[in-house]
């Protein structure tokens, strides 16, 4: 029986390494990856050994050999992750869940067989089936959504596989096995389907979630960018109407400037010449970049901050065509404008400035924004930005860049200095 035990808990521990290996994504090579996957098997199957065949009656040695498993399987997967966050602890804690399933059909196929060729053959066939069913399902699904920057509420999701593992290992390892309590087996052959049916719903709402509030966001910056092309039509509409005013008047300032130089009447003339330079101003459109999505976010904020007497110093230099795209660089830069705006908008008026550094070209993109903040701030350890007082890890702005910024790759630098707040972002492009 030690000889089946041994054999079926190697294929579980194979299963395990493989599942990690295929769902988490790694930072390291594959060659380094593949030596430490397995150093991890070595220890899970010489801390069976201890468990199965040196103290087998220890009901301690069996608790304290398997807390040991857990953690050199939840380190695995957290030390190679190239993110570390509560999802790859998550993806940990349910990979030792469907490895157990495995586990627990060579030993349902034993007790009713007792045939040790034919057991291991189904727990192979089993873990071969979970797995290439969940990496169908939900290998590209778990991807997407380790990918996004927002990790909150998956602390939480941590426990269902917790539990899951806590009700495995209750009806069919310790205190009793399935052999001393088969009467368990219809039970823990429900609470498998339950669980391997559960896992692909939850991980799909969450996709579906995440879907609607991607949409939510970006019809939030569509509304915004649609207003912004309103405005950019009125101010159309007004100009072309001083034009239609000036063009019509102007005989009349030429009538008047014949007769002030007939009359010798020069400084009149000087007045007649700005008065029509200052009207074609007022006619003028402003146009901050040549990239129109940017510009009409860029013109409505501008009109926010003139609004509120916010004094803005904008240096932008963002062509027609980027290599970035142009609807997630204009919710960064609305985002992060708005940030500064809230920030200072109730101070005094001469201190109601906004300084903002925007570059983007085919070979980087450089975003600078600083303004006077007298908050206390926070920064996180992790990401190096600001908490916000709302109790989110970040705002919607820091939220934003965050996301964008490990989308292309960039670095993004955040510091309070002086009492002045500033972010800087660079990305370089292949």
């Amino acid at each position: 029986m030690d000889y089946f035990n041994n054999l079926s808990y190697l294929i579980s521990h194979i299963f395990l390494m493989l599942f990690i290996y295929l769902f988490i994504p790694r930072r390291y090579s594959k060659t380094a990856s593949r030596m430490i996957y397995l150093i991890s098997f070595l220890l899970l199957c010489c801390a069976d050994i201890l468990k199965l065949n040196i103290f087998p009656d220890s009901d301690l040695c069996y608790l304290l050999v398997t807390i040991f498993q857990i953690i050199v399987t939840q380190s695995t997967g957290l030390f190679l992750a190239s993110k570390i966050s509560s999802k790859v602890l998550f993806l940990g804690l349910s990979a030792s869940n469907y490895t157990i399933i495995g586990s627990v059909t060579a030993s349902i196929l034993y007790l009713y067989t007792h045939n040790i060729p034919i057991s291991l053959a189904g727990n192979f066939l089993i873990h071969t089936a979970v797995l290439a069913i969940l990496y169908k399902s939900i290998h590209k699904i778990w991807l997407r959504q380790y990918e996004r920057a927002d990790s909150k509420g998956w602390w939480e999701l941590c426990l269902i596989p917790s539990f899951f593992y806590c009700s495995f290992s209750c009806f069919a390892f310790f205190p009793h096995t399935l052999q001393e309590e088969p009467h368990n087996i219809p039970g823990i052959l429900c609470l498998m389907i339950t669980m391997l049916i559960s896992y692909i719903v939850m991980l799909r709402y969450i996709e579906s979630d995440s879907k609607r509030q991607d949409i939510y966001w970006k019809n939030v910056l569509f509304e915004s960018y649609i207003k912004g092309l309103e405005d950019q039509y009125y101010l159309v509409e007004q100009s072309e109407k001083n034009i239609r005013i000036l063009r019509h008047d102007i005989r009349h300032y030429i009538g008047m400037i014949n007769q002030l130089l007939d009359e010798g009447k020069y400084g009149e003339i000087r007045n007649i010449t700005t008065h029509i330079t200052a009207a074609a101003d007022d006619s003028r459109i402003v146009k901050h970049c040549d990239n129109l999505i940017v510009n009409s976010i860029i013109s409505k904020l501008m009109e926010q901050a003139g609004s509120l007497q916010i004094r803005v110093n904008l240096e932008l230099q963002i062509p027609r065509k980027i290599p970035v795209n142009h609807y997630e660089l204009a919710a960064v830069i609305a985002n992060l404008f708005e940030n500064a705006i809230i920030c200072v908008k109730n101070f005094e008026k001469e201190n109601r400035s906004i300084d903002i550094r925007i570059r983007c070209s085919d070979e980087c993109l450089l975003i600078q924004m600083k303004n006077e903040c007298r908050e206390e701030l926070v920064f996180h350890p992790v990401t190096g930005l600001p908490k916000s007082r709302k109790g989110t890890d970040h705002g919607l702005g820091m939220q934003s860049i965050l996301a964008f910024s490990e989308k292309i790759d960039g670095n993004i630098d955040c510091f309070l200095e002086n009492g002045i707040f500033w972010i800087i972002f660079f990305a370089k492009f292949s």
